[in-house]
């Protein structure tokens, strides 16, 4: 039997992968375009990250999970306050709809939005280290809503950071 040299083997490779389509990325993946004001894009691999809590409410019918990267989780477990650079939140919120198959329940309908958090103490110096991305349908919001974003974090949470979310052990 003949073996196959490395060149061969690598341009065979190059072959099939030409001729693999491109998988097309649903509303809300990874990347894409950045937020205004502050840049900030959708983390690749935030789906995968920790529960820091969750929340429901009642004003709106939203649940919705809070998630953090590991820089986030320790900052949480070990309470951190400041949140340190590389720290970076997830809000995932989706309309709250009753179970079909548990009655009583209540659980995520369609999506709403997703925004995240971004800590950089230099580059969002003037918002108190923290850079904001709202999304809808994977496309930021306008910069009207994410002028809203500081103003109501410092406003409501300056003493925890200005992070809402307290982490649920």
């Amino acid at each position: 039997m003949r073996r196959l040299s490395g060149s061969v083997l690598a341009l065979l490779g190059l072959v099939v992968l030409a001729t693999v389509p491109p998988v097309p990325r649903p509303a809300g993946a990874e990347g894409g375009a950045a937020s205004p004001v502050f840049g900030v894009t959708i983390p690749d691999g935030y789906r995968t990250w920790q529960v820091v809590a969750v929340s429901h409410r009642t004003d709106n019918d939203q649940v919705r999970a809070i998630l953090g990267n590991e820089i986030a989780m320790k900052a949480y477990r070990e309470n951190t306050l400041p949140f340190p650079d590389g720290t970076t939140l997830a809000k995932l919120e989706w309309k709250r709809v009753a179970s079909t198959e548990f009655p009583g329940a209540f659980v995520p309908g369609a999506t709403v939005q997703i925004e995240f958090m971004v800590k950089d103490s230099v580059k969002y110096e003037k918002t108190g280290g923290w850079g904001f991305g709202r999304f809808i349908d994977g496309k930021p919001a306008d910069a009207a809503a994410h002028a809203t974003c500081f103003p109501c974090h410092s406003a409501n949470v300056k003493n925890h950071d200005n992070v809402f979310t307290r982490y649920a052990p």
